[in-house]
């Protein structure tokens, strides 16, 4: 990873500065500086209108109380169009503004996000203990994310009940005091 960044930073450069000769040849030095100028100024501008668009829809989403992850998203990519859309240059401004057409963006998070649960392992604590953790396996793709393989998996529903109430399950029966699932709070 380290020598794919070095290798950018070494060859987008190369390829500005490439590219800002042949422009200048083609149209002059005067209009390639003042295409570069306007394209950052259009990119503020997007990024001042989109951005804003994608906090309102961070705010809706917090507020209805689902989690805003394509809203964060959004953001994030906008910051980058914005960065490079700053950075002098063809190349950065054309990435840059492929990063403001949101069905670009989608796809590109999309491939992120599948990149991200490849190697991804999740940590799901219970209960409020830190004792008992969970570990979602996702980097196998037909491995069950639901089960790292250490034990059966155990589905169930449960219903708390008042100490005061009867159990309609168990009416007619002795209940076995010496059960761990009995609850702690109510002595028989």
């Amino acid at each position: 990873m380290p020598l794919i960044i070095l290798a950018l930073f070494i060859l987008v450069p190369l390829a500005e500065i490439s590219v800002f000769i042949a422009a200048g040849n083609a149209i002059g030095l005067l209009p390639t500086i003042a295409t570069v100028v306007v394209t950052a100024i259009i990119g503020t501008f997007l990024l001042q209108r989109q951005g804003l668009s994608a906090m309102a829809r961070t705010q809706e989403a917090m507020a209805a109380g689902r989690i805003p992850v394509e809203s964060m998203m959004d953001g994030v990519y906008l910051l980058m169009a914005g960065a490079f859309l700053l950075t002098p240059g063809f190349i950065t401004d054309a990435v840059g503004f492929l990063l403001f057409v949101p069905p670009f963006r989608r796809w590109l998070g999309h491939i992120a996000f599948k990149r991200f649960m490849r190697g991804a392992n999740i940590n799901v604590s219970t209960s409020g203990s830190s004792r008992h953790t969970d570990t979602f396996r996702t980097g196998k793709p037909d491995a069950d994310i639901y089960n790292d393989g250490a034990g059966p998996v155990i589905d169930g529903e449960f219903e708390h009940m008042d100490p005061g109430e009867p159990n309609p399950s168990t009416q007619g029966k002795k209940g076995d005091s010496s059960s761990p699932w009995r609850d702690p709070g109510k002595r028989q």
